[in-house]
């Protein structure tokens, strides 16, 4: 299936630049890329996203399989016809199972990319974390779509069902 693939690449890619920023990088050590406002350092977060739940490996662990395991079950039972719900579970998937690795083997996660807005710098991420926020705004995106879609199903039976009435 298509959508282990985009998991795959997002997994490899993950663990790709982890390796390098792990490998090359000095903790703490900073590359500037876009002058101050985008810069490549070398950071381990133990916690979630932004840093929260700091030393809970054995909670994320846990959460980890219960959702990677969900995902796995609904890619596989997914309809052929919808395409952007798998994507975004796929790439959720990748970056989950990226992350999860990191917990598992080292008991914290790489993270490298740093953006600052003047004075107030976004918490530093990697590659899995991006993979992550951008597959659930993409579920978020399918499930209004899909509210959408079935609004206008809605409207267009119960427009028939008026004109049937009056015939």
């Amino acid at each position: 299936m298509v959508y282990y693939l985009i998991a795959l690449i997002v997994f490899l890619v993950d663990q790709g630049t982890k390796y390098l920023i792990a490998t090359r990088l000095e903790l703490g050590e900073q590359i500037p890329v876009i002058k101050d406002f985008f810069i490549i350092t070398s950071h381990r977060n133990q916690g979630a996203a932004f840093g929260i739940l700091q030393g809970q490996q054995w909670f994320f662990v846990v959460v980890t399989v219960i959702v990677v395991s969900g995902i796995v079950w609904y890619l596989n039972k997914a309809k052929a016809t919808r395409k952007l719900l798998p994507t975004a579970l796929a790439l959720v998937l990748g970056g989950a199972v990226g992350n999860f690795l990191d917990r598992l083997l080292n008991g914290e996660v790489v993270d490298f990319l740093m953006f600052n807005f003047g004075s107030y710098t976004f918490p530093i991420f990697n590659v899995a974390d991006s993979c992550i926020v951008i597959g659930v705004g993409l579920i978020i995106l399918d499930t209004l779509l899909d509210m959408k879609s079935g609004e206008e199903i809605n409207e267009v039976k119960e427009t028939k069902e008026v004109k049937e009435g009056n015939e």
